[in-house]
């Protein structure tokens, strides 16, 4: 079994949610308003799943292993360029959570931002995973011997067993450093 098969698994999760945000988008632009609720949820969505999760085993494991590797000057390049969409798509997040509690707390004006950053992560997202599924995966594998893609599999799968002890040891860290 490939390690990039569960990657390609996560992939279609991430784009049904993509696909909700774009529906979102166009009502809440009707409306003038945002739901708050949906733009948590969301964002809990893509800085843990999409972000953390997904992201996280592509940059801690499968990068970390291909950087030891001779690669090709395409693939090297793919890769340097996928790491940048990460931190773009964690930078749009974050200016999407600012705008939000900006809007929450009563600036209106922040409905034009949150819409923007919600569109640029729905045009984002579709690009970056084909370039991933299409162009950068499968050709990957080939640097790996079996042995070694079954040892990303297994610490892969230990990566996803520890994920949600990190996400709730982190929340209760953060809810212990709100009290003090």
């Amino acid at each position: 079994m490939l390690p990039i098969g569960p990657l390609m698994i996560e992939h279609r999760l991430i784009e049904r949610m993509i696909a909700v945000m774009k529906e979102q988008i166009p009502r809440f632009a009707r409306k003038k308003e945002i739901n708050s609720e949906f733009i948590e949820t969301a964002v809990d969505f893509i800085r843990t799943y999409a972000d953390r999760c997904h992201h996280g085993k592509k940059e801690d494991i499968l990068f970390r292993e291909l950087s030891k590797k001779k690669l090709k000057d395409e693939h090297r390049k793919i890769m340097e360029e996928l790491v940048e969409e990460h931190r773009w798509g964690r930078k749009t997040v974050g200016e999407l959570v600012d705008a939000k509690e900006k809007y929450v707390r009563g600036k209106k004006e922040q409905l034009t931002t949150m819409l923007d950053r919600m569109k640029a992560l729905v045009e984002f997202y579709p690009k970056h995973i084909e370039k991933e599924d299409r162009h950068f995966f499968i050709p990957c594998m080939e640097y790996f011997g079996e042995q070694e893609k079954d040892s990303m599999l297994q610490e892969g799968w230990e990566f996803d067993r520890k994920l949600i002890h990190e996400k709730y040891q982190n929340i209760v860290n953060n809810a212990e450093k709100s009290t003090v």
